[in-house]
């Protein structure tokens, strides 16, 4: 499993105990009306409104909200005008940090994260400086009952660059671009999906073998997550064995 795959462990599990459902949902759905707001109302057309749309579904907002934000989105109905603004930085440690945000005031949101990453060990770098670690991936979430095998024949038929082992299910990543036609795909097959959208994943990983270095890292992920703003918080770190049985 890879370092990122690691981390993302921990991530899930910590989510799965943690996330509040209304903070998720809120997220969700600015997604969904950015989405709309840039590409269309339509889904077909839109194929990140539908990748936002299916993800929203897949964490069970309600259709009528999920409807409601797309109106938003296209003008229909009254809304606020979001902008997308990622912020760089570096969590204790050297931890690369990358902060994708979807803000309705530029200058409060980065103060905010500013402040956020100052207080718990961390520093906003400059544009540029910490991006280039990354590329934007899509990704398919398969169940676990499923076997692995066939969930590679049938992704790397269908455009599937890797797949990982991401605790309760296999994680299926691939480009942006092709995210929706390989969960179509997965899905045709007789696959239950569990999740699909798009992330950043790092492609250069700095190590962590202290159990400090980690809990610090999640501490400052933990405080960014919590941010109304913060649509998602990704790193570049590549825990080692010993903190990841630790952490547990």
């Amino acid at each position: 499993m890879s370092g990122h795959s690691k981390w993302a462990t921990i991530k899930h599990k910590k989510g799965a105990t943690d996330a509040k459902r209304g903070k998720l949902f809120a997220k969700l759905i600015k997604q969904v009306e950015v989405a709309a707001r840039s590409g269309g109302g339509d889904p077909d057309a839109n194929p990140t409104l539908r990748t936002m749309f299916q993800k929203a579904r897949d964490n069970s907002v309600p259709l009528d909200t999920i409807e409601r934000a797309v109106k938003r989105g296209t003008g229909e109905l009254e809304g606020v005008s979001y902008e997308s603004i990622t912020y760089e930085g570096y969590a204790p440690g050297g931890v690369a940090l990358l902060i994708e945000t979807l803000s309705d005031n530029r200058n409060r949101t980065g103060s905010e994260i500013r402040s956020l990453l100052t207080k718990n060990g961390g520093s906003l770098a400059e544009p540029g400086s910490v991006s280039w670690q990354f590329d934007r991936k899509g990704y398919v979430n398969v169940a676990k009952s499923a076997e692995e095998d066939d969930v590679m024949m049938v992704g790397l038929d269908n455009g599937a660059e890797d797949l990982d082992d991401i605790e309760d299910f296999w994680q299926v990543t691939c480009l942006p671009t092709d995210v929706n036609s390989l969960r179509d795909a997965i899905e045709e097959a007789g696959i239950d999906v569990v999740e699909s959208g798009t992330t950043m994943r790092p492609s250069n990983l700095v190590s962590i073998d202290e159990v400090s270095a980690a809990n610090a890292l999640i501490r400052v992920t933990d405080v960014l997550d919590d941010h109304e703003d913060v649509q998602d918080v990704h790193s570049n770190v590549d825990l080692s064995d010993d903190v990841i049985v630790a952490l547990s």
